[in-house]
C-alpha cells in the first residue's frame, strides 16, 4: 500500500544518512558523563570497574539489539513509546513516552548549565549568557532541514570520538613505554584488581550502569532517513560494539596508568582522568583542550536532545497524547512547534538548574537513571510481545540473538539492577521517584487513552514500513 499525497506532505524529511545516524548515536552516548564521570566507578571498585562496565555494557548491547529489530521493521519517531503502545495499549505509550520527554528535558537544563558555566569563565561573564546564545543557534539549527541537524550533530560527535581514539593510542604507547621519553607503565596500578571485592564491582555496576545512555536516540532518528530500515540495521550493528570499544578502552588505560586512590572525589576538566592521562603524556594546553571537549561534548548532547524531544512531541501529538499544533511541519518538513515546545521546557529545566531549590533540582535529576531502567525494560518486554508479530509479518531485517532466552536473561539482569539500587541508599531514591512518576503516567495514560479508538495510526500512522522503501 503506497501513502497519498497529502499523507506524504504530512511527514517528517527523510535527509538523514547511515553516517549521520551511526556518529549521533555514538555522539549521545559518548558525552561529558565519560570524560568527568569515569573515577567515580573505578572509585568505586578499583580496577574490577571493568567487570561492571562490561556487565552494563552486555545489557545495554542486548537491549539495543532488540530496539534496533523493532525499529529496522517498523521505523517510528516514536520508537520505544511507539512500540510499547502496539505492545499493550495505549496506556503503555503514553506513559513511556513522556517519561523519556521529561528525562531529556531535565538532562538539557543539565547540559546547558553546564556548559555555560565552562564557556562564562573563558569570557568572564554569567554562565546564562553563553548559554542562552547557544540555544539560539541550536534552535536555528532545528528549525531548518533535519539534514542540516545530521551534518551539525555529525561533525561534534566527530569531534568526541576523534579525541577518544587520540586518547586510546597516546595511553597505549605510555602502557607500553613506546612514548618517546617515557618508560613502560607496567600492570602495577592493576593490583589488586578488586581491591574491595564483589562488593565494590557491585558499587561500580550502580556508578556506570547508566553510563551507555543516549544510544537510543538513534532509534529515533531513524524514521528521517533515507532508508529507515537498512539505516538503523547498519547503525545499530556499528554503535553498540564501538562504544563497548570506547568505554572499556578508556577505562582500561586509566585504571592502567593511574592508580585508584589517586583519583579525585570531584571531578573537573583539570582533574578529569582523561585529562591526568594526556598529561602524562605532557601533551600542551591539556586543561584547555579538554574543557573545550567536554563543552563541545555537552553541546553536542542538547542538540541531540531538542530533536529527540520534538520528534517524541509530534509522534505524541498524532497518537493523540497531545496536541495536534505539534504535528504541524514546516516548509522543512520539520515539527516547528515541537521544537518551539522543547525549547520553552529546555529554558525551564535551566531556570530550575540556576534558580529552582536544591532538593527538586536533586530528586528530579535523581529521575534520569531510574527512568533509563523502566525504559529499557519495557523495550525487552514490548520485543518479546511483538517478535511473533513480525516474524509472521516477514518484516524482520535485525534479529535479536537467542531468542527468548537472552530476552529474558537481560529482563533479569535488569531486575537484579533495580534490586541492587533499592539497598543502595543514594540510588535508591531514583527507585522511588520513577516508580510513582511512571504509576501516575499510567494512570493518566489510561484516562486519556480510554477513548482512543484501537485503530488509530501510531506516530507516523504506522506508515513507516509502507514508506520505508520508497
Amino acid at each position: 500500500m503506497t501513502a497519498s499525497k497529502s499523507d506524504e506532505q504530512r511527514d517528517l524529511g527523510h535527509g538523514l544518512k547511515t553516517r549521520h545516524l551511526t556518529m549521533m548515536g555514538l555522539g549521545s552516548a559518548v558525552g561529558a558523563g565519560l570524560f568527568l564521570g569515569t573515577g567515580v566507578g573505578i572509585k568505586a571498585a578499583g580496577p574490577a570497574v571493568l567487570i561492571s562496565y562490561i556487565v552494563a555494557g552486555i545489557v545495554v548491547v542486548f537491549v539495543m539489539r532488540m530496539l534496533g529489530e523493532l525499529a529496522a521493521a517498523r521505523p517510528a519517531s516514536g520508537t520505544f513509546a511507539t512500540y510499547a503502545r502496539q505492545a499493550f495499549g495505549g496506556w503503555a505509550g503514553f506513559s513511556l513516552g513522556w517519561l523519556y520527554w521529561f528525562m531529556l528535558i531535565m538532562v538539557m537544563g543539565t547540559e546547558i548549565t553546564g556548559a555555560g558555566a565552562i564557556m562564562g569563565k573563558w569570557f568572564g561573564v554569567d554562565g546564562w549568557i553563553p548559554g542562552l546564545v547557544c540555544v539560539v543557534l541550536f534552535t536555528i539549527v532545528n528549525l531548518f532541514a533535519v539534514r542540516g541537524f545530521g551534518e551539525f550533530e555529525y561533525w561534534f560527535s566527530f569531534v568526541k570520538v576523534a579525541v577518544i581514539f587520540a586518547f586510546l593510542v597516546i595511553g597505549v604507547l605510555l602502557i607500553f613505554g613506546w612514548l618517546p621519553g617515557h618508560e613502560a607503565v607496567g600492570t602495577d596500578n592493576l593490583t589488586p584488581f578488586a581491591p574491595e571485592g564483589i562488593s565494590g564491582i557491585s558499587a561500580g555496576l550502580l556508578a556506570v550502569a547508566f553510563a551507555f545512555g543516549g544510544i537510543e536516540i538513534v532509534t529515533i532518528a531513524a524514521a528521517e532517513s533515507e532508508k529507515p530500515s537498512q539505516a538503523i540495521t547498519s547503525a545499530v550493528r556499528a554503535v553498540v560494539w564501538r562504544i563497548m570499544l570506547f568505554y572499556l578502552g578508556s577505562v582500561a588505560v586509566i585504571t592502567t596508568l593511574i592508580n585508584y586512590t589517586d583519583l579525585a572525589d570531584e571531578e573537573d576538566a583539570s582533574n578529569s582522568p582523561f585529562t591526568r592521562v594526556l598529561r602524562m603524556a605532557d601533551v600542551p594546553a591539556i586543561v584547555g583542550i579538554m574543557e573545550i571537549v567536554i563543552v563541545l561534548a555537552l553541546l553536542s548532547a542538547f542538540n541531540a536532545q531538542i530533536y529527540a524531544t520534538s520528534r517524541l512531541m509530534y509522534s505524541f501529538a498524532w497518537q493523540g497524547n497531545a496536541p495536534k499544533v505539534f504535528r504541524k511541519l514546516s516548509s522543512q518538513r520539520v515539527p516547528i512547534a515541537a521544537v518551539a515546545c522543547s525549547l520553552v521546557f529546555a529554558f525551564i529545566s535551566v531556570g530550575l538548574q540556576i534558580w529552582g531549590p536544591a532538593d527538586l533540582i536533586n530528586i528530579l535529576f535523581n529521575a534520569v537513571g531510574g527512568s533509563l531502567l523502566v525504559i529499557w525494560v519495557m523495550i525487552v518486554l514490548s520485543e518479546l510481545k511483538l517478535r511473533p508479530q513480525l516474524v509472521a509479518e516477514g518484516s524482520l531485517k535485525l534479529r535479536m540473538w537467542g531468542w527468548p532466552v537472552l530476552p529474558v536473561l537481560t529482563l533479569v539482569a535488569l531486575a537484579a539492577l533495580t534490586i541492587l539500587m533499592l539497598f543502595d541508599e543514594s540510588a535508591r531514591q531514583q527507585v522511588i521517584t520513577v516508580a510513582i512518576a511512571f504509576g501516575l503516567l499510567c494512570a493518566l495514560g489510561g484516562y486519556v487513552t480510554r477513548h482512543h479508538d484501537a485503530s488509530d495510526r501510531d506516530a507516523l500512522r504506522d506508515r513507516s514500513g509502507e514508506t520505508a522503501g520508497q
